[in-house]
């Protein structure tokens, strides 16, 4: 985890929407609150009551259960509409209405988020990435702007990802909170928004393998474009830890 220690005003040229989150929407119980109540989105060591331990691919990351009830949703949840259908996904974790409450589910196949969670691994099948997190493996779809999720690659059950594939890039959580009330719609839109001009500023896009940039500027370039991102988020009116 990244904490911005200064206020840094950053001026962009367009309005709209990380995540990246990473993936970073967003709004209610904060994600590093009670297990037992709220959850996290996701979390390292081993799994607590209710979550379990995704180890595949060396991904080694606790998840809440799928089928797991919550009350709150955490801040910085993306709304997700998919056909008639409403989710909710913070932290590479889904979540469906379900009365006056939400359940842990598995994303649709289909289905579009702007960010990758803050916490992915990169595998390799047949020369194409996908971005794996939580038992779902997402795609880049350049035509969408966003990350589809897609059926599990075609041997990924039984066989281990290529052997020369480039390592997953590391990868740094922002926790993100709205100061001004932003809408759902709006949070989504900024998060999209700071992390396309933060990897223009940069060069380092954190949703590529490697980062785009050599291994020997991957350290500096990752750190500039969290600074930057940060910066365009305060800008627009959130805090950034």
């Amino acid at each position: 985890m990244t904490r911005t220690t200064s206020m840094i005003r950053a001026t962009v040229l367009t309005t709209l929407g990380l995540v990246a989150v990473l993936a970073s929407g967003i709004t209610s119980a904060d994600p590093r609150e009670d297990n037992s109540r709220h959850g996290p989105a996701a979390v390292h060591g081993p799994a607590p009551e209710h979550q379990h331990y995704d180890a595949r691919f060396s991904h080694n990351h606790a998840y809440l259960d799928r089928g797991y009830m919550v009350h709150d949703l955490p801040r910085d949840r993306l709304v997700i509409n998919h056909g008639h259908d409403r989710f909710f996904y913070s932290g590479g974790v889904w979540y469906a209405p379900r009365g006056g409450a939400f359940v842990v589910v598995g994303p649709p196949i289909g289905v579009f988020i702007p960010v990758l969670p803050p916490f992915y691994s990169t595998v390799w099948f047949g020369g194409v990435p996908y971005y794996y997190a939580n038992d779902t493996y997402y795609m880049w779809d350049g035509q969408n702007s966003g990350y589809e999720v897609v059926d599990p690659p075609s041997g990924a059950v039984n066989a281990a990802p290529d052997a020369d594939a480039p390592p997953p890039p590391t990868t740094t959580q922002l926790f993100i909170y709205p100061r001004n009330g932003q809408s759902a719609d709006l949070q989504s839109k900024d998060k999209y928004e700071c992390h396309a001009w933060a990897t223009n500023q940069t060069g380092f896009d954190p949703t590529v393998a490697g980062g785009k940039v050599s291994p020997d500027q991957f350290g500096a370039k990752s750190t500039d474009y969290y600074r930057a991102m940060g910066a365009c988020l305060q800008g627009r009116g959130y805090s950034v830890e």
